[in-house]
């Protein structure tokens, strides 16, 4: 049966319902949004005179839910307009509301009574064939169903999403006993390509996968705190970016999720594990406890961990000695161990580098990492069939840069069981069976394609043409079969790794690849520190060009980096600008300027795919291109304010030729509301919060097409050239550009002094939108006047050229290059 979810109902209009809510509204899924009816009036309903039975009253939840998704920080929708999707009402007058949507999510309560009892009450205003799940972080699907009809429960399964459900990867899908396969894989299937979602399969076990090894890495390294005598701000050290985990380590995370939620998520697998010694480690530790009875829970608190105080350069954070339990100010942690894995970039390397160091926070990272790797190795059977689930589910749901299984390979499999084993740790049975039957790792690269672990029912080995693919070890362990298994790939995601290697780039240089994508298709990946834009990228535009005009029908431009392109090499233009060597730095920009220019006429399309930050040069080699697919989280903006400086590779220029096309063929039309916002937005430095905002903010085109699974770029970008090829791709012609002359700069900078004597910007800053004013408006020619591109592009030059022998702008170069921030001088 052909399924399509054009319509949901969630159940719970809390801080997690309301932001699946929220991400469904984001992928254009209209919602409706229930919670429970109000016992009491609030003071100012009273003083409106309302009362319980009015609709405004009755709906107050779960319409609070919905205005406060416009206030929320970070936003959990794309755009605020999104919000229009979602309908607010309760569960006693709208439940009838069910029979109209093609997917309901409870996501109430964590506790079994309260959710059979809400399922017994949907079952009775369900249709058959929707699809209904619950958002519950630990309990049993199959509990949760005991008493439902055998048709609800085929049609209910588990659909766990991360907290906040826009930006966290992670959904875990739970299917019960009874529940129909076609339903697991359309649900795995949709929410991976309509909700931009990461999906792992897990088996129906307390906490399924993620935080079920996540809340035991947490607890082993609260041990680990313990027995070290270590301070907050030292485990935090230890186990951030230098663990291959996020900033927020593991203290401030715990404070970001909430200490409450953490001894709740804790308690739960404690209760449902007969292994004793499991469950003495999931006892969280008395001071964690002590924390929470006193109400600091984290972040939502004001203190838990860590705590802000008010002084008088703005806040300082101060952190928790457990043993005290009172708060000091942090300090510095010097290792040579972690300055020396602080500087590598490749996760593996790293983490390796950090675990076989000398020092007490070496014996830290190791101590905590064991423990969890071999939890993952034991539990391995019994939370998930797959060591891929469980490297994803830690990836994607907890922001690791490695899974376990990978972690252990990036150390050294049969080095850090020999070390294990020294330290008299058990190891689970199969993992020494794998080392035994000569395997050194988990996964292995093999002629371009990934493989990895696996057991499967014994059975008569199958004769493979490539031995590869054949089972590498025939150990048997309790009927099962060893054997490194192809990593299925999903058919829409196409990793630019994997094409090197099976095959050499067509081009390479130390900043950038062309890749051949197949179908004639070929792809420019940057690769430079930070993907900025140096001569390396430059150049690999220019020989792009003129390899895909000799054999392929376009150009993809994407990349897997961590960002898409941050703009400029900084560091090589402050080292210019410091040097006076200003030909350098005019030779650099008229090199970007042509080479863009020549990018936005190419005879075949161009296709730009961005993710994440896209700044500065990023959106102006956007700009260029034919059409944009861009990640739903692309974070855009022509940023060059923020260092002193204007955009000079086409932006300026591109944004007032966009301004005009606009009032293209209506003569008598007002040129200067459209060149007023972007004067606004690139003297702001404004970056969009989503790619949806990007398009408001008018860095992309109303036309360029969102793509919520950041793992498809490429290949819908792909498809997007082929498309434009088989309709008859025709360059675009270049033509005139109307501005709006003297008259309509006098404008803009009237704005501009408004904006200084109001205190919102600086002397500097009124200097920069001075000369920003001067190229958005042609500069000093009559108002309607008609210029060139490369007249424009002449004044960015210009002006770019005059800010960086600027002191104040080689300051906020330097201020950007050393804080990460910018500095308004």
């Amino acid at each position: 049966m052909s399924r399509m979810i054009r319509r949901a109902a969630v159940i719970g209009s809390g801080v997690m319902g309301s932001g699946i809510a929220a991400h469904l509204a984001n992928s254009g899924i209209a919602c409706l949004l229930l919670d429970i009816v109000p016992e009491t009036l609030t003071a100012e309903e009273a003083a409106r005179g309302l009362n319980l039975t009015d609709t405004k009253v009755r709906n107050r939840l779960a319409v609070s839910a919905v205005a406060g998704l416009r206030k929320t920080h970070p936003a959990p929708l794309y755009d605020s307009a999104f919000s229009e999707l979602i309908t607010a009402g309760n569960i006693e007058d709208n439940l009838e509301q069910l029979k109209e949507v093609d997917w309901i999510i409870e996501v109430v309560v964590e506790d079994l009574a309260v959710k059979r009892s809400l399922l017994e009450k949907i079952e009775s205003n369900w249709q058959e064939g929707t699809i209904v799940s619950s958002n519950t972080s630990g309990i049993s699907i199959n509990e949760m169903v005991r008493g439902r009809s055998k048709a609800f429960k085929r049609h209910f399964l588990g659909t766990h999403f991360f907290n906040p459900p826009r930006y966290l990867k992670l959904l875990e899908i739970i299917p019960g006993e009874e529940t129909d396969p076609a339903i697991v894989d359309f649900m795995s299937s949709f929410c991976n390509k309509a909700l931009g979602k990461g999906v792992v399969k897990t088996k129906d076990t307390p906490n399924f996968i993620g935080n079920r090894i996540g809340t035991y890495g947490l607890l082993v390294t609260l041990q680990e705190m313990r027995e070290a005598g270590c301070s907050v701000d030292e485990v935090d050290a230890v186990t951030g970016p230098a663990l291959g985990r996020p900033k927020s380590a593991t203290l401030r995370t715990l404070d970001v999720v909430g200490l409450d939620t953490f001894v709740h998520v804790a308690q739960n697998v404690h209760d449902h594990v007969a292994d004793e010694g499991e469950k003495a480690v999931f006892n969280v530790p008395e001071y964690v406890r002590e924390m929470v009875a006193r109400g600091w829970n984290g972040a939502k608190r004001g203190q838990g961990f860590y705590k802000s105080i008010p002084t008088k350069r703005g806040k300082e954070i101060l952190a928790l000695d457990i043993d005290s339990m009172e708060y000091q100010p942090r300090r510095k942690i010097d290792s040579e161990t972690l300055a020396r894995a602080g500087k590598i970039r490749e996760a593996g390397e790293r983490i390796r580098t950090l675990i076989n160091g000398e020092d007490r926070y070496a014996r830290l990272a190791w101590n905590a990492t064991k423990k969890v790797l071999l939890y993952s190795a034991e539990k391995l059977d019994e939370i998930s069939d797959s060591i891929v689930e469980i490297d994803r589910a830690m990836k994607w749901g907890f922001n690791w840069e490695l899974g376990p299984f990978e972690i252990w390979d990036a150390i050294g499999l049969e080095a850090s069981v020999s070390r294990m084993e020294a330290e008299g740790l058990a190891i689970p049975e199969w993992v020494k069976q794998w080392i035994t039957a000569g395997n050194h790792s988990f996964y292995k690269w093999q002629n371009g394609r990934i493989y990895h672990f696996q057991a499967v029912a014994d059975a008569p080995a199958v004769q493979h043409g490539d031995r590869s693919e054949a089972y590498s070890s025939d150990v048997g362990t309790h009927s099962r079969r060893q054997r490194y298994a192809v990593l299925e790939q999903d058919p829409e995601s196409i990793s630019l790794r994997s094409l090197k290697e099976r095959n050499p780039a067509v081009l390479s240089n130390r900043d950038a690849s062309l890749i051949d994508l197949g179908a004639g298709v070929a792809c420019l990946e940057f690769h430079s520190p930070n993907n900025a834009i140096g001569d390396g990228i430059i150049e690999m535009i220019e020989k792009s060009m003129e390899e895909v005009r000799r054999g392929f029908k376009g150009l993809v431009i994407a990349n897997e980096g961590k960002n898409f392109c941050v703009g400029a090499d900084l560091k090589l233009l402050l080292g210019s600008a410091e040097k006076k060597d200003w030909p350098a730095i005019d030779k650099m920009i008229q090199a970007l300027q042509s080479t863009l220019l020549r990018l936005k006429y190419f005879e075949k399309p161009v296709v730009a795919a961005p993710h994440q930050m896209t700044l500065g040069g990023g959106v102006e080699i956007c700009l260029a291109a034919d059409q944009v697919n861009p990640a739903a989280e692309t974070y855009a903006g022509l940023v060059e304010t923020g260092v002193g400086l204007i955009p000079a590779g086409g932006g300026c220029k591109e944004m007032a030729a966009r301004a005009a096309a606009v009032i293209k063929g209506y003569p008598e039309a007002d040129l200067q509301p459209f060149i007023n916002r972007p004067f606004e937005m690139i003297g702001a430095a404004k970056v969009s919060a989503s790619a949806y905002e990007a398009k408001n903010l008018g860095w992309l085109r109303k036309s360029d097409r969102v793509i919520a699974n950041r793992d498809h770029l490429v290949y819908e970008a792909k498809k997007t050239v082929l498309s434009l090829d088989a309709l008859g791709y025709a360059a675009p012609r270049e033509e005139k550009i109307k501005v709006v002359g003297e008259n309509g700069k006098a404008l803009l900078l009237l704005g501009a002094d408004h904006l200084r004597r109001s205190g919102y910007i600086s002397d500097y800053d009124r200097t920069i939108t001075g000369k920003l004013a001067h190229i958005l408006s042609g500069g000093n020619v009559p108002p309607g006047a008609s210029v060139t591109e490369q007249y424009l592009l002449d004044l960015e030059r210009e002006a770019f050229l005059s800010l960086c022998g600027e002191t104040k702008t080689q300051d906020r170069i330097r201020h950007m290059l050393v804080r990460g921030k910018p500095l308004r001088n």
